[in-house]
Parts: C-alpha cells; sequence; structure tokens
C-alpha cells in the first residue's frame, strides 16, 4: 500500500511540475519592443505576451512626405506600414483585433473607407474612426492597431 501510494505521490507532483512549467511560458512572457530607436521617444510596435500594439502610422510617399498626398495614397501606405510593424512582429493582419483611424478631414472618410475596405482583411476588425485638429508633418491620417495572436 505505502509503495502504491509513493507512485501516486510522485505522479501528482509530476504532473504539477508539468502544469507548472506549461503555464509558466504565459505568467513570464517577454515584452518586446519592435522597430525601437536609441533617442526616439516610441517604438512602431510592443508586444506584450500574445498582443501586439501597433503605434500609429502615417502614410508618406516614397520621399518620405505626406503634405501634397491625397487621403488614397496615405491610406493605403499607412495601411502598409502597419503591416509592416505586424510582420516584423511575428504576427499576421488577420491577428488585428481593433483600430483607430485619427482623420484631420471628416470629408476624408468615404475615400479612406474605399481603400481600408480593400486593404485589411476580412473580419474587418474593430475601428474607431476619430477627426483630430491635426497631425505631425502635416499628414491627413493616421492608424494605429492592436493584435492578439490566435
Amino acid at each position: 500500500m505505502k509503495e502504491k501510494y509513493s507512485q501516486t505521490v510522485k505522479r501528482g507532483l509530476w504532473l504539477a511540475g508539468l502544469l507548472a512549467l506549461c503555464t509558466s511560458g504565459s505568467a513570464f512572457a517577454q515584452h518586446q519592443a519592435i522597430s525601437y530607436t536609441d533617442g526616439m521617444p516610441f517604438s512602431e510596435g510592443y508586444v506584450a505576451g500574445k498582443t501586439l500594439y501597433v503605434a500609429g502610422q502615417q502614410g508618406p510617399d516614397d520621399q518620405g512626405k505626406v503634405t501634397g498626398t491625397d487621403i488614397t495614397l496615405q491610406t493605403t501606405n499607412a495601411i502598409a506600414a502597419v503591416e509592416k510593424v505586424v510582420k516584423k512582429a511575428g504576427f499576421k493582419m488577420t491577428d488585428i483585433v481593433a483600430v483607430t483611424v485619427y482623420v484631420t478631414d471628416l470629408n476624408d472618410v468615404e475615400a479612406m473607407n474605399k481603400v481600408y475596405i480593400k486593404l485589411m482583411p476580412n473580419p474587418k476588425p474593430a475601428r474607431a474612426t476619430v477627426q483630430v485638429a491635426g497631425l505631425i508633418g502635416g499628414a491627413k491620417i493616421e492608424i494605429s492597431a492592436t493584435a492578439v495572436k490566435h
């Protein structure tokens, strides 16, 4: 009887250890900055556990300028910039669960939506669209996102 009890205790301890090992990965999840440069005030993205936070991304043209470009190009490029951060972090665009779109002119929302509908995968993530007084560099749009690995 004592031998059987001892085996049961050992098996229980082994299973408890295995359970602790399996759950410790999420308890000690790594935090990782994506595209951080020393001296800059932010990272392009930040992974905390299974969640990625993508900083606001603008859509400059090939020369890095947003002034003089229309909302269609800026939206296309802003979504491409979000996608670049998402992929660099090891996530997929379908992992995005929430998006915030900042626009300086509500009259641009219809044209922005046409691009957004084409480029963002289905099902579309939850989204807020907010008019702001201005964006850095004279941009018309900035997009931030949150992604969760499935």
